[in-house]
């Protein structure tokens, strides 16, 4: 990375703090972001069996708001918001007319007529011009690219409530799953809702950037005797990917559909949202190909990319891949045809000219323990 490149980028209000933790940083979505602070392994393993703390400040945040916020908020998201009450998020995607991803999303509904999307980094533009466009001809409702706003820091891991309670105002055990809560962290005003991209239980945290400092501290140093660690973006993806978590850019883009994502849970089959039409052709023709999950048999790692074979011919790529540092097993995702997508169906991996033998396995690759 040249200097030049260095100096443009952006910064998170933890970027300093990184910096002087040592971290390896790595340009990413056009920020300044750390890849690990230790190593892969042990970031990943501090989550699955204590906690870990995640700068995700490079997030997007987009507001809507107004007498037709619902109205507005039901043609972009894929899911039926109308569903969810205040004080409730839930995991939608932004689709084309063809029922592919501009993005996933999680939308919060901050008050009646008042949500909040948070969108992928490097869609944040992309998807605030679309929205902007996709409502324009709705009335009484406005969106507001409010990234500017929000530092956000992620805790994650089965030692998480007790790592953030200490510090917090909130009765953490009082929110759900997908719920979220206004209090402080840290002295810090703050929202903290009851998500994450890891498959573990955990909270991320809307902080004031100006006071991320002090709640990325005060996490940590709560944390520090159990062994909670900061984590870096590398074992952020390996956690995702244990969890069978679609990534943007590797699983779904807008050459995916919603349904050949396996993503069928997140229609709102009820509301008239963009790409509706074109999912409910697609389900009544029925999928040609669909994303599974599998395992390498021989030794090697899968990744992005990786042509996936069968009977020597091509049937498919590698969308994400990893030697997972929990599990120990290389796992990975890839779209292939719907004869293939069985359970225990066998493929071949060309990984760097080598034919590797893998199987379909069930998704997810990890399951916490309820």
């Amino acid at each position: 990375m040249t200097d030049t490149t260095a100096a443009s980028l952006r910064k998170t209000p933890l970027n300093a703090h990184h910096h002087a933790a040592g971290a390896r940083m790595v340009p990413y979505a056009g920020w300044d972001m750390p890849l690990e602070f230790s190593s892969i392994a042990e970031e990943h393993n501090a989550v699955r069996t204590r906690a870990g703390v995640f700068d995700v400040s490079h997030m997007g945040e987009i507001e809507i708001a107004g007498t037709n916020a619902l109205v507005a908020v039901q043609r972009i998201s894929c899911n039926d918001a109308s569903r969810i009450r205040v004080g409730q998020a839930q995991y939608s995607g932004l689709l084309t007319p063809a029922g592919t991803f501009v993005d996933d999303m999680i939308v919060y509904r901050m008050g009646p007529n008042h949500f909040m999307l948070v969108v992928n980094a490097a869609n944040t533009a992309k998807d605030f011009a679309w929205i902007s466009e996709q409502i324009k001809t709705v009335g009484e409702v406005a969106a507001i690219d409010s990234s500017s706003r929000y530092a956000l820091i992620a805790v994650q891991g089965p030692a998480a409530v007790d790592v953030l309670q200490p510090l917090s105002t909130v009765e953490l055990a009082e929110i759900d799953r997908f719920g979220f809560a206004h209090g402080h962290v840290a002295e810090a005003r703050v929202t903290i809702a009851r998500t994450g991209y890891t498959g573990e239980d955990g909270f991320e945290i809307f902080i004031p950037p100006a006071q991320a400092d002090a709640v990325w501290r005060g996490l940590l140093e709560s944390g520090r005797e159990s062994g909670v660690l900061p984590v870096g973006l590398a074992a952020r993806d390996t956690l995702r990917l244990e969890a069978a978590m679609c990534l943007y850019g590797n699983e779904i883009d807008e050459s995916t559909t919603a349904l050949e994502a396996g993503l069928e849970r997140m229609l709102g089959w009820n509301t008239d949202f963009i790409g509706r039409e074109a999912l409910l052709a697609q389900q009544a023709a029925g999928l040609t190909r669909t994303l599974v999950g599998f395992e390498l048999s021989d030794p090697g790692i899968a990744r992005q990319g990786c042509p996936v074979m069968r009977g020597g011919q091509q049937v498919g790529a590698v969308t994400s891949g990893t030697l997972t540092p929990f599990l120990k097993m290389a796992i990975g995702m890839a779209y292939v045809p719907i004869d293939l997508a069985t359970v225990g169906s066998e493929l071949d991996i060309d990984v760097r000219g080598r034919l590797l033998k893998a199987r379909v396995v069930a998704m997810p690759f990890y399951r916490r323990a309820r």
